[in-house]
Order: C-alpha cells, then sequence, then structure tokens
C-alpha cells in the first residue's frame, strides 16, 4: 500500500476569504493522484503568488482511503502532515470518529495511519474519522479539524446462498416443452460494484433432459413435452450457482428443486374381466349386496371418479348398482325378491364412465369400459306362503257352533310343495272361541259369539310344512262380529225425580234417556209408553219426544207431603230391532217441599231429614252421639280383649310355676341383725334406714328361674338330710341371688347383709314353711309374741317385701 501525505497550514482571515473566493481554483491546485495525499511542493515560498497558493491549499479536500478487507497484518494506510510540522515533534496528530483505537490508531509524532485488525466489508463497508494537528506545547489546534473517509476494499470471501428454500413446485402432466416450473434465488454478501465477485450464474447438476434453467435469472423450464405423472410423478432437480461468472476461483451453492407432476384426466376406466359372477339366495332381502365389481384408472382424485349403470333393463330391473365414493367400486344390490322357482341365472351389462372428461386427451368414447354380469340364484327351502298378506271376515253374534266364517290358503312356493298343515295361535284365540280344520284352512265358530263383549277377533294362523325342515309361516285374520238385536233397552241411569207441592199440571218433571248395548246399523231409535195394564194414571203421564227422550209431566194439582210423600211410576221402552225388544222400569217419584228458587233436597242428609219429618240440626246431633258411641264400643271390646288375653297368659304362667306335689323343703329368708341369729323381734322389725321403694314387688311374681333353681334344690333335698350350705345346689341358688342383687336398679347406696338358711328336711312335726300362708305382715308392725322369731318366707311369693337389716 503506498503512502499518503497530508499537509496543512495555519489559517487566518485573509486566507479564509481567498480560499472562499477561488474555491475552484484551490481545488484544482489541490488535485494528486489518487493513492497520495502529500501537498504540492513545487511552488516557491516568499512570492506573493506562492504565498497565495499556499494559503489556498489550507481549504482541505480529504480523498478516500482504500484498505483491503480480510487482511490480518496492520500495515500503515496513509498519513496526515501539517506544514507546520518542522520534524522537531513539536506537533501532536489525534485520530477520532468510527473505528479510532479501535480499527485504527495514528502516530501522534510522524502522522502515519496504521491497522489494528482485519476488516470486513460485509460488516462495514467504510468509517468516517476525523483528523486534529495540535501544538504539543499549548494543546492548541494548529490545523482545523477534517473529516476523511477510510473505505474497505472487497475480496471474493463469501459463498452465494439460495432463499426460500427447500424449493417445491408442480406442473400438470403432459405440459408442453418450456414450461416454466419454478425459479430459484441466490445472493452473495460480496460487493456486486467491485469486479466479479458478487456476479452470479445458474446450471443444472441433475434433472436433465427434463429440466433445464436460464443461466442468468434461475428460472427453471421443461425441457421435454408430454411427461406422463403415471410412469413417474416427481422429480428432484440440482440447480448450481457460481460466482464471478462462473469462472476458476470462484464459490459455489447448489439447492435442490422437488417438482411433482399433478394429475389430468389422460385415461379412462378399464374393467380388469371381461365377465362377473356372483351368486345370491333366493331368500335374500331386497337391498342385498350381490357383489362388488372394480374399474382400473389410472388417474387419482376428481379424475378418476367414475358412475355405474346396468344396461340391460328387463334383467336389471331385479338388481341396481351403486357407485361406492370411497373406494370407487362399482356395488350390486338386490332391487327386488327372487324365486329360485321362476327365474335362477341373470345376465347382464355393466357399464364405467368417468365423471370429468377431458377431450383434450382422450376421446368420449375412451371414457367409458363396459363388462359382462352373471348373477346365480340359489334355491332355499322357504315357508309357505298365503295367498293373501291378511284375511278380514264378518260373523253375526249369537251363531251357533260350527257356522264357517272363512277359509285361509297357503302353498309351499318350493320345486318339492310339501303339504301344509293350519293351526290357531293359542296365545291370539284366549277364549277358544274359534277353531281351524288343519287340512283346508276353514274356521268355524266354536261357541256362540257376544258382539257386546267383544266386537272384534283378531286371530294369528300358522301354516306348517309336515315334511323336511317344517318351516311355518303366520297371516293375521281379523273378524268382526255383526250385531243383532238380542239386547232390551233400559234406562240411561237410575232417575230420582221430584215433584214440588204447588205443581200445576202440565208441568214438566222429569226429562228421562235410555240405552241400548246393541249397535244396529241404521241406529237406536226408542218408544217410550205407560204400562199396558196401567195407562190411565190420573197423576202422571209420559209424552215421548221422538228423539230417544221422554218427558215426565204431571196430570194434576195439589201434590202435596200430607197427602202422599212417594208416588210409583211403572213405564216401559222399547226399541225398534226386528223383533223388538222391551224393558219395563218403574220411578219412584217424591213430593218435595222445595226451595224458592225450586230446588228439592233429593240427596244426603238432608234429604234423610226431610224424608222423616226432623229438623237438620236434631239429625246432624243424633249422627254425631252415635258415632261417639261406636267409637266407645269399639274401644271397650279392645280393652276387654287385652284384658282376656293378660289373664290367659298368667293363667299359663301359674300353671308353668305350679309345684310338684310332695315338694316340703323351703328356704327361710330373713334379716338379722349385728350378723347373727339372735336378737329381739323389734329390732328385726324397724330397720336403721327405711327400705328402698319397689312399686311392682308386691304384684311381682316369682320369676322362672328363681323358681326353677328353688325347686332344683328341695329335689335335691328330698334324697339326702345331710345337705347343707357347702351344697353346689345351695351355692348355685346363692350365686343367683347375688347376680340379681348385683343387677337390681333399686339397690340402696350402701352395703346390705342378706342371710338365707335351710329350713331343714325329716322333722317330726313337719314343714313350718310360711308358703301356705297368704298373710302378709307389714315391716311397721311389730308381732304380737316377741318370742316367736319365725317370719313368713317371700321367697316364694312375689307379694312382700323383703327386711334388711343394716
Amino acid at each position: 500500500m503506498d503512502q499518503r501525505t497530508i499537509t496543512m497550514r495555519c489559517p487566518c482571515m485573509l486566507d479564509l476569504v481567498i480560499i472562499l473566493s477561488l474555491t475552484s481554483c484551490c481545488m484544482l491546485s489541490e488535485t494528486r493522484a489518487p493513492h497520495s495525499l502529500e501537498p504540492d511542493h513545487q511552488l516557491g515560498q516568499g512570492s506573493p503568488i506562492t504565498a497565495l497558493h499556499q494559503r489556498l491549499r489550507r481549504g482541505w479536500i480529504w480523498k478516500q482511503i482504500f484498505v483491503p478487507e480480510e487482511d490480518p497484518t496492520p500495515s500503515v494506510i496513509g498519513q496526515l502532515k501539517s506544514d507546520y510540522d518542522r520534524g522537531d515533534f513539536s506537533i501532536k496528530y489525534i485520530l477520532s470518529g468510527e473505528g479510532a483505537g479501535e480499527m485504527f490508531e495514528i502516530n501522534e509524532y510522524s502522522g502515519e495511519i496504521r491497522t489494528l485488525q482485519k476488516l470486513d466489508r460485509e460488516e462495514k463497508a467504510f468509517y468516517l474519522l476525523q483528523a486534529h494537528a495540535l501544538a504539543r506545547k499549548s494543546n492548541e489546534p494548529v490545523e482545523p479539524q477534517s473529516e476523511f473517509i477510510i473505505k474497505v476494499q472487497d475480496i471474493n470471501d463469501n459463498i452465494p446462498e439460495f432463499q426460500n428454500e427447500p424449493y417445491v413446485s408442480s406442473i400438470p402432466e403432459m405440459c408442453p416443452m418450456g414450461t416454466i416450473v419454478a425459479q430459484v434465488t441466490a445472493t452473495d454478501a460480496d460487493d456486486p460494484l467491485f469486479g466479479n465477485n458478487a456476479k452470479l450464474i445458474y446450471s443444472i447438476l441433475q434433472g436433465e433432459p427434463y429440466f433445464s434453467v436460464e443461466p442468468k435469472t434461475g428460472i427453471i423450464m421443461t425441457s421435454m413435452a408430454n411427461m406422463d405423472r403415471e410412469a413417474r410423478d416427481q422429480y428432484l432437480v440440482v440447480v448450481q450457482v457460481k460466482d464471478m461468472l462462473g469462472l476458476s476461483g470462484g464459490y459455489s451453492a447448489s439447492t435442490t428443486v422437488t417438482i411433482s407432476l399433478t394429475d389430468v384426466n389422460d385415461n379412462g376406466p378399464t374393467f380388469q374381466h371381461n365377465m362377473y359372477t356372483f351368486a345370491v339366495l333366493e331368500s335374500a332381502a331386497v337391498g342385498t349386496t350381490v357383489g362388488r365389481i372394480m374399474a382400473d384408472d389410472g388417474d387419482v382424485g376428481i379424475n378418476a371418479r367414475m358412475n355405474y349403470s346396468l344396461e340391460d333393463l328387463e334383467e336389471s330391473a331385479t338388481f341396481k348398482i351403486q357407485t361406492d365414493p370411497v373406494t370407487q367400486e362399482g356395488v350390486v344390490l338386490l332391487a327386488k325378491p327372487l324365486d329360485y322357482e321362476s327365474k335362477r341365472r341373470f345376465v347382464m351389462s355393466a357399464k364405467a364412465v368417468n365423471d370429468h372428461i377431458d377431450t383434450r386427451f382422450l376421446s368420449y368414447n375412451e371414457f367409458q369400459d363396459k363388462t359382462t354380469l352373471k348373477i346365480v340364484v340359489e334355491d332355499v327351502d322357504e315357508p309357505p306362503i298365503f295367498m293373501a298378506p291378511d284375511y278380514e271376515w264378518k260373523v253375526l253374534e249369537n251363531m251357533v257352533a260350527g257356522t264357517v266364517v272363512g277359509t285361509v290358503s297357503a302353498r309351499d312356493t318350493d320345486a318339492i310343495n310339501n303339504p301344509i298343515r293350519y293351526s290357531i295361535d293359542k296365545s291370539s284365540d284366549i277364549t277358544k272361541a274359534f277353531k281351524i280344520d288343519p287340512n283346508n284352512g276353514t274356521v268355524t265358530v266354536a261357541k256362540p259369539l257376544d258382539r257386546e263383549e267383544a266386537a272384534w277377533h283378531n286371530l294369528t294362523i300358522n301354516a306348517k310344512e309336515t315334511k323336511q325342515n317344517h318351516l311355518s309361516s303366520s297371516v293375521v285374520v281379523f273378524i268382526k262380529v255383526l250385531d243383532i238385536n238380542d239386547n232390551a233397552p233400559m234406562l240411561a241411569r237410575e232417575y230420582q225425580p221430584y215433584i214440588c207441592e204447588g205443581t200445576q199440571s202440565g208441568e214438566l218433571i222429569q226429562l228421562i234417556n235410555a240405552v241400548d248395548l246393541d249397535d244396529p246399523v241404521e241406529g237406536h231409535h226408542f218408544y217410550f209408553s205407560m204400562v199396558p195394564e196401567k195407562n190411565i194414571n190420573p197423576n202422571f203421564t209420559i209424552r215421548d219426544n221422538q228423539d230417544n227422550s221422554a218427558s215426565i209431566l204431571a196430570r194434576r194439582s195439589s201434590f202435596t207431603r200430607r197427602d202422599r210423600a212417594q208416588y210409583l211410576l211403572p213405564m216401559v221402552v222399547a226399541d225398534s230391532g226386528s223383533p223388538a225388544l222391551s224393558s219395563t222400569s218403574t220411578l219412584t217419584i217424591n213430593v218435595c217441599s222445595c226451595q224458592p228458587a225450586g230446588h228439592c233436597p233429593t240427596g244426603g242428609v238432608e234429604a234423610l231429614a226431610i224424608s222423616i219429618g226432623v229438623s237438620l240440626q236434631t239429625l246432624l246431633g243424633f249422627l254425631v252421639c252415635l258415632a261417639t258411641l261406636t267409637v266407645l264400643c269399639i274401644v271397650m271390646l279392645m280393652l276387654r280383649r287385652h284384658r282376656r288375653k293378660q289373664l290367659e297368659g298368667l293363667g299359663r304362667a301359674e300353671k308353668e310355676l305350679e309345684l310338684p306335689k310332695g315338694v316340703s323343703e323351703k328356704v327361710l329368708h330373713y334379716g338379722e341383725i349385728g350378723g347373727g341369729g339372735g336378737g329381739d323381734l323389734g329390732g328385726f322389725c324397724q330397720p336403721a334406714v327405711p327400705l328402698r321403694p319397689h312399686p311392682r314387688r308386691r304384684d311381682r311374681r316369682l320369676r322362672r328361674e328363681e323358681v326353677a333353681a328353688s325347686i332344683r334344690m328341695s329335689m335335691s333335698l328330698r334324697h339326702s338330710l345331710l345337705i347343707g350350705p357347702e351344697d353346689d345346689v345351695f351355692k348355685q341358688f346363692i350365686m343367683d341371688r347375688l347376680n340379681e342383687a348385683d343387677q337390681d336398679p333399686y339397690v340402696p347406696p350402701f352395703d346390705c347383709l342378706k342371710t338365707y338358711a335351710f329350713e331343714g328336711t325329716g322333722s317330726p312335726t313337719g314343714s313350718i314353711s310360711s308358703l301356705e300362708s297368704w298373710d302378709f305382715v307389714d315391716a311397721d308392725q311389730c308381732p304380737r309374741d316377741p318370742g316367736s322369731r319365725l317370719v313368713r318366707l317371700t321367697l316364694w311369693h312375689g307379694g312382700a317385701e323383703e327386711e334388711t337389716t343394716f
């Protein structure tokens, strides 16, 4: 790199004026070669012209300094120098601006500019810096601050790069040559204005002879016509890009372009077989799939869609074909029932046609194909078939048994033609009102029918083969029972007519209607009249209204309850049947003391009170008393029954507790004072503390376990006179009493002593037990005989309280 020297002089006001007026001359005098920035020293000093030129050169024009990029060696790239610099190092040079001190540095004594590290043009293409010349002693500027540019010069140090990768494109098959497929674009970070570093050129590495690329633009085009997708549907094209116009020493890069061929309808459907054969059972239901056929089409998507059809109309009426939208198969379906005995084979033609036809590639006829279908019907043993889907018959009610109602007929459609037997389903004829001939299917009446009980009968008749598989079928028979006039008319309801006192002659008393269970075709028509032998009634008359109703009218006036409370009016109701039927009914007409509005209390308590001649309040009081007495009687009966049950229970308990004869050994229960057997009876009868309350002790009976334990001990004592307190029976008795005392809820909160002893056995004086005595000695009274120390035992009788000594 050549050195560049820049010389500066001290400015003044006159110099500035001259510089402003002669700018162009100054610029011409300052012009140097591109690689030299040193001032012109050829002009002399001292003459006016020389001075003038020296002053004009102080208007500096800094030129660019070029530095090659990627140079790692520090080197001098230029020099700053002032005219006042005499080489005595009195001038101090300073560099500031972009990259100063980091990328560039200046020798403050000589003004040489040096690079510190390698530069990258792609990161920064130029640097703007400022130069300063200062007096070293005073640190005052001797030259004005000026700016200059250091430009980084480009070298080919970047590889081209493709943009927007990956590249994927598609074109329709069968397209002409020269069809544009895609465009690839690459960029180079080098300077496009400096040499050929960033000038790119494209070429094909892989993909010929099908595709080519335009070298400068990167546009990929087809170089072969009529490429077939069915033969090959995808291509991988490798494109290379080089800088420096492809010259040696440059960089290169490559990319892959995926090119797919899209489908066009350039293929028609084709059947793989000339005939398809299927078999179907004659019992197959309508809609059953008979089989599937498939026409191949090399295209895909919408271009492969097709429709199937059957062309032989006479044969195809039994079948139909549909296109499966998923698999594009032709599904042959059964459209009508089959009969093996009628026809056993069907032959028809099936055609497949593309939905979307493009005549640019094929003719119309090439978009369709035909094949033959052969369908064989297989025989199935079928159940009998009735001649009609259902039957409807009519029969008069009350017909005698054996009357023919109708006949059903069924046949076996198989070639064997098995005989058939008929029967009535029992669940459809629970009353067994009909019979059927099993051989010919004739249905007769088994017993007279009543239309009023059942107007319709729905029978299920079965027909069953008598041989082979015994298959059966059924049919429904509807039998309508026709009406005959076998029911007499009657009044529509229970009428309760009344006539008010003071009713005038001819007034309406009651409007009556009639009903008939029969159902004549022409409808009902009833006739109302008086009983023939009593047609002269001085009180009432009947008028037929000719509309299936009649009016009862008063024939006279002055009806009073005093004269008569009720009147009986017999009447006849007849129908219009053939023969006509009639019935006689008697109406009870009450004479009523009507209210002002003409209302008569003909029902409930009020009517009953009026009928017996008492007031309503009196009757209500009587009824309340009667109800109260009834409730009391019921309660008394329940209490009496409850008491009777209690007495019966007590009687059974007494029988259970009855002692066996001969048992005279008893247990003495008495209280002692001081723990011994002595002492007077006064202390015995007057305990230290009052006895604990026991409200049920006097009425309590001896518990069953206590009696049982005492009986066991007494029976044991009968066999030995030596049994004493050490015996097991006596010990168990004492333990039972102790357990009873522990569980007694009325036990006092302090200790007490209970003493038990044997009465003894074998005494010549006999038993001294008080079991036979029912007299109770009250605890508050002392015995009259103080010498006697015997008290009544209370163990056997629960009526007395126990004495306790504390």
